[in-house]
């Protein structure tokens, strides 16, 4: 059984990728064999090594083509949607039941600790996905979304840790609250953003709650030990807080992620 008639080399590739994709999240990595692989995808093993060169590559290629897919598509949808909306969306649907390709990320990394072959590849599957989070991330400060001073790179692991963490930590395994979790993810999103100012909200009557300053411009400071008195020192000349910007030479481009 060789290339099938009619059948694109692309078209032979996709073939392969679904297929293995099906197999490595029903049996697992070590559980699936190359053969098995060629024989759903209707092709000769000699075919399939035409296209990878080996299980390992195979395995990263099924997660790339057939992994987790929503990031993008939402993107595609929507590309002005603004980013932190994007990730909220996702953040939501993490504790929820996952289809069978949701699991293939668990079984490349279970296989990847077990294997070099597998870890090699996975290492540079797993720095794309940060390093396009993290431009995601530079982006969002870029227009006020995020607190620039945030580590993107910091900020993109943690997404990755939560959402591969909860691939592991099924609800059948420990269930949460939809709207509990919903209004965690908010608690989270609105300290990531930029701090707000803070001055104290006006007080009734159109007042700042704040006794007035004098009229010299200067303001007053607690009485000194043991003087008795209060002395003045020259009021702040700017905003008690400057927002931090990105670092130079960060500004990411708005792309649709994989």
């Amino acid at each position: 059984m060789g290339r099938i008639a009619g059948v694109t080399a692309a078209e032979t590739r996709e073939r392969l990728l679904r297929a293995a994709a099906e197999a490595f999240a029903r049996r697992g990595y070590d559980g699936t064999r190359v053969a098995d692989i060629a024989a759903a995808a209707g092709v000769s093993n000699g075919a399939l090594y035409a296209h990878f060169g080996s299980k390992a590559e195979l395995l990263v290629a099924a997660l790339r083509a057939h992994g987790p897919q929503l990031l993008a598509r939402l993107f595609a949808a929507d590309p002005d949607r603004p980013i932190t909306e994007l990730l909220t969306v996702i953040g939501r649907g993490l504790p929820r039941r996952r289809d069978a390709h949701g699991y293939l990320i668990v079984e490349a990394l279970v296989a990847a600790r077990r294997d070099e072959d597998v870890a090699r590849p996975m290492r540079d599957y797993v720095g794309e996905r940060a390093d396009r989070l993290a431009g995601l991330v530079r982006t969002a400060q870029d227009d006020g979304e995020l607190d620039g001073a945030l580590s993107p790179d910091a900020l993109s692991h943690f997404c990755l840790l939560l959402a591969m963490g909860s691939a592991l930590v099924t609800p059948d395994l420990h269930p949460v609250d939809d709207g509990e979790w919903a209004a965690l993810l908010a608690r989270v999103v609105a300290a990531l953003s930029p701090a707000e100012s803070t001055e104290r909200p006006p007080a009734p009557g159109g007042g700042t709650g704040r006794p007035p300053a004098p009229a010299d411009g200067t303001a007053e400071r607690a009485p000194g030990p043991g003087d008795g008195t209060a002395t003045r020192t020259p009021a702040p000349a700017g905003p008690a807080r400057a927002r931090t910007s990105a670092p130079a030479g960060t500004t990411a481009q708005r792309g649709a992620p994989q």
